[in-house]
């Protein structure tokens, strides 16, 4: 029987090590089984967006996970409320640009925002068939209490890095989002981009 947490701690931060150790050891290993069935691979692009894509969706879900699941609402629910909160008033189709998401998507999430006294709508002046959404003074004082939860965990994840390396992968993100706007690109309308 353990009788306190420290042995349980290290088993799970092990886990969670080895976890990470196994996402990385795939990346190596798909790179390298790649490059031996498909003559001409870019195995420095390969790994470079399997890695991006990966720890992508470790800081997303550890978000929901740990701060918008609790605060009641999903990853979706919080970057339509966090673009309003920056943006303010937007009709639907371009809160949907700015947050990444689908129109279909916006509309959907509205109406369960909306019918949580977290979003408002009202007509849009310049068209009565269109509508414009805004962040309820309720979704405001919800959604700063929940950033504050969720700027500490980002913190938690920045301080894997020093200053400098945070201020390089930032930069280096940048010009990957300026990538965005190629020609090549298949995109929505947008690069999305919200927190």
């Amino acid at each position: 029987m353990v009788t306190s947490g420290a042995p349980v701690e290290r088993t799970v931060e092990r886990t969670q090590a080895a976890r990470g150790d196994e996402a990385i050891s795939f990346v190596d290993r798909a790179v390298t089984e790649v490059a031996a069935r498909v003559d001409g691979t870019d195995t420095d692009a390969m790994a470079l967006v399997m890695l991006l894509h990966r720890v992508t969706n470790a800081v997303v879900y550890d978000l929901e996970s740990t701060v918008h699941r609790p605060a009641g609402w999903s990853w979706s629910a919080w970057r339509a409320l966090f673009t309003l909160w920056i943006s303010g008033p937007l009709e639907p189709s371009r809160l949907a640009e700015l947050s990444g998401m689908s129109r279909q998507a916006v509309s959907a999430l509205a109406k369960t925002l909306e019918a949580d006294g977290l979003i408002e709508r009202r007509d849009a002046d310049r068209d009565a068939r269109s509508v414009v959404l805004s962040i309820s003074r309720a979704g405001e004082l919800r959604l700063t209490s929940a950033f504050r939860d969720h700027n500490r965990r980002e913190a938690e994840w920045a301080a894997a890095l020093d200053a400098d390396e945070r201020a390089t992968l930032t930069h280096l993100l940048a010009r990957l989002a300026d990538a965005s706007n190629r020609p090549w690109v298949s995109r929505r309308h947008g690069t999305g981009a919200t927190t």
